[in-house]
């Protein structure tokens, strides 16, 4: 397995990748447009994760100064349990602490045992905070 810089050729894959694992994502998580917009920031953190020549998994990662931040860890359903998420994980937290990341945090749906478990195995800790969030779209944002 080969865990590489998404390169622009990733696009239909990505794209087809995120759509087959969230099927029930809301609007405005629209594939494509968020793919472009994190090209145009920190595009380095934005990882696809390459198996017999198929991408099979993805990760976004940034920092803004403060923080860190993961998106987007999806592994094909097909390949699932095979160590594919946490190598992303590990890349991505690599790349992080390389440019000064102290600390990353990351969203998980409350409903999403199983996810919030492989977190858990790889360190991440549940913590007491309230996610909050504002569309700022139609607000002057892209």
């Amino acid at each position: 397995m080969e865990i590489r810089p998404y390169d622009e050729a990733d696009e239909a894959a990505v794209a087809a990748l995120w759509r087959e694992v969230f099927p029930d994502a809301p609007a405005w998580n629209h594939p494509e447009t968020d793919i472009q917009r994190k090209l145009a920031v920190q595009r380095e953190a934005f990882l696809v994760a390459i198996r017999d020549a198929k991408l099979v998994g993805t990760a976004m990662g940034g920092y803004d100064g403060h923080r860190g931040w993961v998106y987007y860890v999806v592994v094909s359903p097909h390949h699932r349990r095979q160590g594919i998420g946490t190598a992303l994980m590990r890349d991505v937290e690599a790349r992080l602490a390389q440019i000064g990341c102290p600390k990353i945090n990351l969203q998980v749906r409350a409903t999403n045992d199983e996810v919030v478990c492989f977190y858990e195995k790889l360190g991440y800790r549940v913590e007491e905070r309230i996610s909050m969030g504002k569309r700022l779209e139609g607000f002057g944002g892209k």
